[in-house]
């Protein structure tokens, strides 16, 4: 039986993702929000300084937005002639592999903003970035606790992380331990990503998927064209791991006719075959998530690629499962014979989702709110 827990809670979201930001850390954080003030719980978020004015969010929702701040601290841009470009993105990556840069200016952001707040039943810290977590932990102790419960968010391992290129170096390992000794309960999406944390803390984990307000949700009803197939697939790429080139490679050489539509900011990677591929390909910039969830459910079928890992699973098979369309499943192994079955109708071989109930926000919102007991 489900615990409900229907004590009035004061609760405070640390995170930097929010609306109107289109991200997967941005919609966990605005679904939970809002929920747990739609319940009739006090929410406070702490999110970095914008130009967006939430005057009319907060008075709709009934919940308060603070400020940590403006963030000076700005990634290195890659610009000018072809050496420079190089050794900018060169400098990038060891700034962010060697020192969380620009993100360490969080920790130094979110300790300042929380001196003075207490009183609260359950603080919530929503990483990545992961300096999220650890400016709390900086001003976390016995005698200033916050609250009554710290829960830390994690939707992507850090130390554990797979999808990267490198992995961490290891002094992060102490300050990844630190924050977790500190942390009443680490919250992960999924099982499988349990072992990408260290076994200490793993009584501390408990499962709580990324949420979403499903009975408002309208989404139009699959109907087949009965023509040539339609797919879509919504998300980055990332070289090795998340890789579109062996499935653009067969779609190359497939007589079939297709439109294969992608959402993507990573666009770079697909620019070598739309020479090829010509109207079959429809390259798109991201869309707001409701036009995308209702353009995904309008697909004949929905592609994903795969992070090739155990322990990181894509957040866009949330949205996917929520249009309820058969999923064709790229890893570093796939037989791209099944997507010609696809291309037929026949799913047989499709990804196996879980049903889009278990990402209802309701459920998930009071999964969070029985930590607190």
């Amino acid at each position: 039986m489900r615990k409900y827990n229907m004590k009035r809670q004061k609760i405070l979201i640390v995170s930097t993702g929010f609306h109107p930001q289109n991200s997967p850390r941005s919609f966990r954080t605005t679904e939970l929000a809002v929920e747990l003030a739609r319940q009739g719980h006090q929410v406070v978020v702490y999110i970095p300084t914008s130009d967006f004015d939430y005057t009319d969010f907060e008075q709709m929702h009934n919940l308060k937005i603070k400020r940590l701040g403006k963030l000076s601290f700005k990634p290195i841009e890659i610009k000018g002639n072809k050496i420079i470009r190089l050794l900018r993105r060169l400098c990038r990556r060891m700034m962010s592999l060697l020192l969380e840069y620009p993100s360490i200016e969080l920790l130094f952001k979110v300790k300042s903003a929380l001196k003075l707040e207490n009183g609260y039943d359950m603080l919530i810290s929503i990483a990545v970035p992961y300096p999220i977590h650890w400016g709390v932990a900086s001003i976390w102790s016995n005698k200033n606790k916050i609250a009554n419960k710290w829960v830390a968010d994690c939707g992507d391992p850090f130390m554990g992380v797979t999808a990267d290129t490198f992995r961490k170096p290891f002094y992060f390992k102490y300050v990844e331990k630190w924050f977790c000794r500190k942390a009443d309960y680490i919250t992960i999406p999924f099982e499988g990503a349990r072992s990408a944390y260290y076994s200490e803390f793993h009584n501390k984990i408990k499962i709580i998927p990324q949420g979403f307000r499903l009975d408002e949700l309208e989404l139009p009803e699959y109907k087949s064209n009965g023509g040539s197939p339609s797919f879509a697939y919504a998300g980055g790429f990332i070289p090795g791991k998340r890789d579109p080139k062996a499935m653009l490679d067969f779609l190359v050489t497939c007589q079939k006719d297709f439109k294969f539509i992608v959402y993507t900011s990573s666009a770079g990677m697909l620019m070598p075959y739309k020479d090829k591929l010509k109207d079959k390909l429809i390259i798109r910039e991201y869309i707001p998530r409701i036009e995308l969830l209702k353009m995904l459910s309008g697909m004949d079928f929905l592609v994903n690629f795969d992070n090739n890992t155990k322990t990181q699973l894509p957040s866009k098979l949330i949205d996917y499962a929520i249009t309820g369309r058969p999923v064709f499943n790229v890893t570093n192994s796939t037989d791209f014979n099944h997507l010609l079955e696809f291309m037929s109708g026949n799913y047989d071989s499709k990804l196996q989702l879980e049903p889009a109930s278990s990402y209802d926000i309701k459920v998930i919102a009071q999964n969070f709110l029985n930590l607190t007991n």
